[in-house]
């Protein structure tokens, strides 16, 4: 099939989605701005999107949603650290067929936008809006936050193709702040969907304006496999990429959370204030791993020209760091730091390069937490998710899976090469509605926790919180993730879709409105309720009937009209209704209403001890299936691996005596097979070992 072809493909499949999904659940546009900004949150673009739309009658301005907060876009924590605000505007073509965007419409589009910035400096415009509108909300923040906003960031999200004769818009400035322009159509959309991280190629160019060759000193045999660069990174190249690619460069695989959050460290503050020359001796430096470089020998020795997916695995305080202060105008001319660069095979990265962060964070309080983005968390879902079938809902006989898509793309990969047929059979098997993320996960299982705000500060920042606890949990007892747990996840989806269906046909709501803030404090309230009943949902019901009955749509729509007040109206000093609902006051006010809750849904509910009957058999059979494949993976490995894990651990002086024990035992096969505990044993010593360092890796 022709690229043309394969583009015109999925721009059709996209509408249809989009038209498919807002029959049942809402306005077009509002689809459209939920999907489209989920592939750029994914990709690193922006961190949040939230929808706000301003669309008056004469056409003159307009509005769709913002990145959030611009406090939140500081890369640091430090409070004098500029602003960026980013606003997005819509261009929602109403069909599937191509259509491209032009010159004229695209500088009109952006034109309305600016307009709309215009009116929300204006504070009699500004206070002529109505306090429920979305506009005045996002317009009272801007202008709260205008004096330490510094750059200005527009998106245009379109169904359209670009102009060929298009290939950019000169970035201009407002109000002595920079502006850049960016517009995602169809085609870069499409060109997102197809990479296989998810993200648009990261390529640095170090070659061209305002960059330089990096100068660098092989620090591997020229025909490693992977080899290895020392240089030095000048502090305004550094920033300059930063500027470029944002968290990008923070997120190959693993998501640096703690990298992202950290506030600025005070030394390296100074440093860069009063010793700039001394920050090379002062600082640790910078580990990154890039899939392929550029170089070239020179009389002085040898240059980095170009570097393909640049990712900082350790150092992303150092670069927040420079970079806030490369925004407060100081003079980085000094400042150099020291990089250590490993050339990594795109094959072997998902492996490879979550170890290099894990052990070059070691130094620091890294949590489980921060890199939970490979954690065998996921991978249990995963296989759940692939052999699970889900019974047939009522006037059906087909019995189908839920997708969870472990990894950015997995859901389409799976379906690029099959023929028409085996394709049709395959979304007969995992229909597109039964397909869900990781970040998809977090807020599903978040929502029902006494902390169900959280889901509204962003699906990044609730899957941080949401790491944290799976972490911990799993720690202490992996087999509580179960088939029971997969079931109940599944569940708890079914019911988001349903809150997500019924809220936009509530007589009181409108479009562009609040929707993701209001699913999320409905859910919370019904969860609420629950627990002051000593009671739990029956999550097995909602698996085996595949949805929810009329009792349980009833009792999400009780819990919307009483939510909707409270998210309306924000207490004294909230005026944006949006931040509103990610505070915890908010959501004391939801947690305290009285509901006379419909009684056929109370009746349906399940004491605490009927739900930990289920999860207490769930685990053991789990544990059970841990046993199995611990000792299948041992017996696998074979008896020369275990002799040279047992010749290493005596020469590092590591493990207990139990361990080598068992280990011993395993080194003995076939004449001695080792049992189901000491398989567990050893499989529990082999993923500590991965820490120390031990060349051994069994495979699970």
């Amino acid at each position: 099939m022709s690229d043309t072809n394969e583009l015109e493909q999925f721009a059709r499949e996209f509408f249809q989605d989009i038209i498919t999904e807002s029959e049942s659940s809402g306005w077009r546009e509002d689809i459209f701005f939920d999907k489209f900004s989920e592939y750029l949150i994914d990709a690193g673009e922006f961190n949040e999107a939230i929808r706000a739309s301003y669309q008056p009658l004469n056409g003159k301005l307009r509005v769709d949603g913002y990145c959030g907060d611009p406090r939140d876009s500081r890369s640091s924590g430090d409070p004098d650290e500029p602003m960026t605000l980013g606003l997005i505007i819509l261009d929602f073509h109403q069909s599937p067929n191509l259509e491209t965007l032009g010159t004229r419409d695209m500088n009109a589009i952006f034109n309305r936008l600016m307009r709309y910035l215009n009116g929300a400096l204006n504070s009699r415009w500004r206070e002529a809006l109505e306090p429920s509108d979305p506009g005045f909300g996002l317009a009272d923040l801007i202008a709260t936050r205008w004096n330490q906003i510094t750059k200005i960031r527009l998106y245009l999200l379109t169904n359209k193709t670009l102009s060929n004769r298009i290939d950019g818009k000169t970035a201009g400035e407002y109000e002595g702040r920079s502006v850049a322009y960016s517009v995602w159509d169809i085609k870069r959309l499409f060109a997102l969907a197809q990479s296989k991280a998810g993200q648009e190629r990261l390529q640095v160019r170090f070659d061209e304006e305002p960059l330089q060759p990096l100068r660098a000193l092989l620090a591997s045999t020229k025909d490693a496999g992977n080899p290895v660069y020392l240089t030095a990174i000048p502090g305004d190249t550094l920033a300059h990429i930063y500027d470029r690619w944002g968290t990008r460069l923070l997120e190959q695989n693993v998501r640096v959370f703690l990298q992202a959050r950290s506030n600025v460290n005070k030394g390296i503050k100074r440093t860069l204030e009063y010793e700039p020359e001394l920050f090379f001796s002062f600082n640790n430096g910078l580990t990154a791993t890039a899939e392929h470089i550029e170089t070239e020998a020179t009389s002085t020795g040898l240059d980095i020209l170009s570097l393909d997916n640049l990712q900082i695995v350790n150092g992303g305080q150092t670069t927040a760091s420079i970079y806030a202060a490369y925004r407060a105008g100081k003079d980085l001319s000094k400042v150099f730091v020291q990089m250590k660069l490993s050339i990594v095979d795109p094959k072997k990265g998902q492996d490879l390069v979550p170890r290099i962060s894990e052990y070059a964070n070691s130094q620091n309080k890294v949590s489980q937490a921060d890199l939970f983005a490979n954690h065998p968390f996921h991978t249990r879902m995963e296989q759940f998710s692939r052999h699970i079938l889900a019974p047939a809902p009522e006037g059906s006989f087909t019995e189908t899976k839920w997708f969870y898509e472990r990894a950015r793309g997995q859901y389409n990969d799976a379906q690029a090469y099959k023929t028409r047929g085996d394709k049709n059979k395959f979304l007969s098997e995992y229909p597109k509605r039964q397909k869900f993320t990781k970040t998809d996960l977090a807020k599903y299982a978040m929502v029902w926790t006494d902390r169900p705000y959280l889901v509204n500060l962003g699906a990044q920042k609730n899957f941080a919180e949401f790491a944290k606890s799976i972490a911990e949990q799993w720690a202490k007892n992996d087999a509580q993730f179960n088939e029971h747990y997969y079931r109940t996840i599944i569940a708890q989806k079914i019911i988001w879709d349903a809150a997500e269906k019924i809220i936009p046909q509530m007589e009181w709501y409108e479009a562009g409105g609040y929707r993701g803030p209001l699913v999320v404090l409905s859910i919370g309230l019904i969860g609420e309720a629950v627990r002051q009943m000593d009671k739990k949902i029956d999550y097995e019901r909602i698996w085996t009937l595949q949805g929810l009955d009329e009792s349980f749509y009833e009792t999400l729509r009780q819990a919307a009209n009483a939510v909707y007040p409270v998210l309306m109206n924000p207490a004294q000093g909230y005026r944006n209704i949006s931040e509103w609902a990610k505070k915890p006051r908010c959501w004391e006010m939801v947690k305290n209403l009285h509901v006379d809750w419909n009684p056929t849904w109370i009746s349906q509910l399940i004491s605490p001890e009927e739900e930990r009957s289920l999860s207490r058999n769930s685990m053991k059979e789990q544990q059970e299936t841990n046993g199995i494949e611990s000792q299948t993976a041992v017996v696998k490995a074979g008896a020369e691996f275990w002799e040279n894990v047992g010749k290493w651990l005596d020469a590092e002086n590591e493990g207990t005596e139990k361990e080598r024990g068992c280990i011993k035992v395993a080194a003995s096969m076939p004449s001695k097979i080792p049992t189901d505990r000491q398989c567990a044993v050893i499989v529990k010593l082999m993923q500590r070992l991965v820490k120390e360092g031990c060349p051994y890796r069994l495979e699970l």
